[in-house]
């Protein structure tokens, strides 16, 4: 798997990210040690994890695993802070106080003096950005974290957070900032990716499968043991459109033109659009995973490209 450098940084990581969401959760131990050991195999280095994921059992998971599935050494451990729970209801607290504190712990989980990439999980509107930022410099200052980014930011967000980093020699610049893209969201295009090219963020893109909907699974019902399935029908509103519905079948009719599964044609295309990094995927099992990386390094032909940006770009 190739190396991309992140942004503007002198860091490197695998063209494709492994999300760690679902460790501690739906994915046990065992599973979580076979994904690990396929993904390092296939040349992945890019573990995205968080302070809130599974309550703290993804970073506790990925911990045990350090030493004994991998060595530290091989791999980019990035984490994030500042989103949590508070009585079931879902917090946002960006304030240098609670990043630092949630910093402290996820190296405390993960067992390492430091982690590669910290991550502010999202925007917090009630703490000034200077206070959130300043938490940034800390990390970076105090060597408990290699490098910075940002997470969930607007075009206008990521570009004053970003701004601010450079304005003065000894902050701490931001390296990435990591936003939900694919064929069925793709409004990120309009400002937030090019707010990121123009300041030199890497962008790691999350669901870039659509919530599984790209590897069309969802063309003729909703499998029992899709996350789908799973709840009331929120998880995939607005995923299951007449639009939704269009981009699906050109991402399988090109997969079927391809000799390739749609999995492959929708995560090559969000891997090689402009400004991208590696996109963060996601499994629940390392079976899931498989034909993730079984796409390897196989790029999409330009005409295909041009043609699920058309169809993709209608009405989304």
């Amino acid at each position: 798997m190739q190396q991309r450098a992140l942004g503007s940084t002198g860091l490197k990581v695998s063209r494709l990210g492994l999300g760690l969401m679902t460790w501690g959760t739906v994915t046990d131990e065992h599973e979580a040690h076979d994904q690990l050991t396929a993904y390092v195999d296939a040349g992945g280095t890019l573990l995205d994890t968080a302070h809130i994921y599974g309550g703290g059992a993804s970073e506790e998971m990925l911990g045990r695993l350090l030493g004994t599935a991998i060595a530290r050494d091989e791999v980019v451990i990035a984490t994030k802070g500042g989103f949590g729970t508070r009585n079931g209801r879902a917090t946002y607290d960006a304030s240098r106080g609670r990043l630092l504190t949630q910093l402290d712990l996820s190296l405390d989980r993960i067992g390492v003096d430091h982690v590669d990439l910290w991550q502010v999980h999202v925007w917090d509107e009630h703490c000034p950005l200077e206070e959130t930022l300043a938490a940034l410099d800390t990390a970076v200052a105090t060597g408990r974290a290699a490098y910075v980014g940002i997470s969930n930011y607007t075009g206008w967000q990521t570009a004053r957070a970003a701004t601010w980093q450079q304005a003065v020699p000894g902050r701490a610049r931001l390296a990435s900032t990591q936003i939900e893209y694919s064929l069925l969201s793709r409004s990120v295009e309009d400002e937030v990716i090019p707010a990121a090219q123009a300041c030199g963020l890497g962008v790691l893109p999350y669901s870039p499968l659509a919530k599984g909907v790209l590897t069309g699974k969802y063309r003729t019902g909703t499998p029992s043991d899709s996350r789908g399935a799973s709840d009331d029908g929120t998880m995939l509103r607005g995923y299951l459109d007449g639009h939704a519905r269009r981009v699906v079948e050109a991402v399988a009719r090109a997969a079927d033109g391809l000799g390739w599964t749609p999995l492959e044609v929708a995560l090559a295309w969000v891997r090689d659009r402009p400004g991208v990094t590696a996109p963060i995927v996601g499994a629940r099992t390392a079976a899931q995973l498989k034909p993730v990386l079984a796409l390897g390094d196989a790029e999409l032909p330009v005409e295909l490209v041009e043609a699920l940006d058309d169809v993709s770009g209608e009405g989304g």
